[in-house]
């Protein structure tokens, strides 16, 4: 069977996105029968994401708290580089815009009025969740 071109090819490729969607959304299995669940690699066979990491840039970085790496992710996704240089206001517009968590809004809503943020790592400072020491 050929490759399939025009609106049926489009048709199939959105059928395989929502397939998998589930899986790359949650990280973990999303199959309801445990026997379509792909087979985990063997002992004997590395699944190729090992060492991606060096060993000493695992874990929570130096100076942060897993929630304080959980709060700068979530601030850094709903603003996004495009948003910097602004203000508190500026800020919340913007993680509104792309409808941010109320976490997110409640974060930003706590920041000193009257200040401008160059990148999120200044959001982070002003709102006192702690920031990564350099690793040497």
């Amino acid at each position: 069977m050929g490759e399939q071109t025009g609106p049926r090819a489009r048709h199939r490729d959105d059928q395989l996105k929502h397939e998998v969607i589930g899986l790359i959304r949650s990280g973990r299995s999303s199959r309801a029968e445990e026997w379509r669940d792909p087979e985990p690699a063997a002992e004997d066979r590395p699944t190729g994401d090992t060492g991606i990491v060096p060993e000493d840039r695992r874990g929570t970085p130096e100076g942060m708290t897993s929630r304080d790496v959980e709060d700068r992710f979530e601030v850094a996704r709903f603003l996004g580089p495009s948003a910097f240089p602004a203000d508190r206001d500026g800020l919340l517009q913007v993680a509104q815009a792309n409808r941010a968590s109320d976490r997110v809004v409640d974060l930003l809503r706590d920041l000193p009025d009257g200040e401008r943020y160059r990148n999120v790592q200044d959001v982070a400072r002003a709102l006192g969740v702690g920031t990564e020491t350099r690793r040497g």
